[in-house]
């Protein structure tokens, strides 16, 4: 319906206005990598999880600044290391662990909210004249190390026997008003990283890890209906700052190796 003569016709809201041209997303196909060069660590390296979109923004008339970008949250982290019958350390988030939280930010730990705050943002100062075209992108995956030893041992005797984690995530693409804080969620992808890594500690080293199933990832989702951003996802502590490694003997209490950061 057009425009009444004598109403001024108001302009559509950024909100409204910001159009996704292009979204695509993966996980690379080749498998987890596996280093046995260190007789103190075992290092492994998984595909990357990578995220990629082009933005058109129609001319902003208002006076407003507004940053589009990443914004991506663990929902859910299992991370195990079995040392034979000894017992296990265990990577854990205790808040999200404990259900007191559904999700928790993985942000830079800089850039809050943002994933990052190179290829990850683009930002939008208005008023613009023009169509404005932006890309922003991201990765992420996984490059830890794991002990051969007991961690609360001072021996070095190599007694690690499995590797298991499963990590999902949801990841955002979003706008957000500097000034208001209005936020608004473009697009909602979900992803979930699988390891499992079976170690003989009587071999030779190089020849200790074998890669199990799953050596193929499942593919992201991207949403067909937006979710909402949960407002941990949004603040302190990211998860490498409120993660903590326990230890968890077969016999005996659980005790903390390495406290959170925060």
């Amino acid at each position: 319906m057009g425009c009444i003569q004598s109403l001024k016709c108001k302009p559509k809201s950024f909100r409204d206005s910001v159009i996704v041209l292009e979204l695509s997303t993966s996980i690379d196909s080749n498998p987890t990598s596996i280093d046995e060069a260190s007789s103190v660590v075992l290092r492994y390296r998984t595909p990357h999880f990578r995220a990629h979109a082009r933005l058109l923004v129609p001319p902003v008339a208002a006076k407003e600044t507004w940053t589009i970008g990443w914004i991506q949250a663990c929902n859910h982290m299992m991370f195990y290391n079995t040392y034979g019958n000894k017992g296990m350390s265990s990577w854990e988030l205790p808040d999200l662990r404990d259900g007191k939280i559904q999700a928790i930010s993985d942000s830079d730990g800089v850039n809050y909210p943002w994933y990052g705050n190179t290829t990850e943002t683009c930002t939008v100062v208005g008023p613009t004249k023009k169509d404005s075209k932006f890309a922003v992108s991201m990765n992420d995956n996984f490059y830890p190390s794991v002990t051969w030893g007991v961690p609360v041992s001072d021996s070095n005797v190599p007694l690690l026997s499995s590797i298991q984690r499963d990590q999902s995530f949801t990841t955002w693409l979003v706008a957000i008003n500097q000034a208001t804080s209005e936020t608004v969620v473009l697009r909602t992808i979900r992803w979930r990283m699988r390891l499992h890594i079976q170690v003989d500690p009587e071999k030779p080293l190089g020849q200790r890890a074998v890669l199990k199933e799953p050596v193929a990832q499942e593919q992201p989702q991207i949403l067909g209906k937006n979710e909402p951003i949960p407002p941990n996802a949004m603040v302190k502590p990211n998860a490498n700052d409120a993660q903590v490694l326990m230890w968890r003997p077969k016999k005996g209490d659980p005790m903390v190796v390495i406290p959170p950061k925060y």
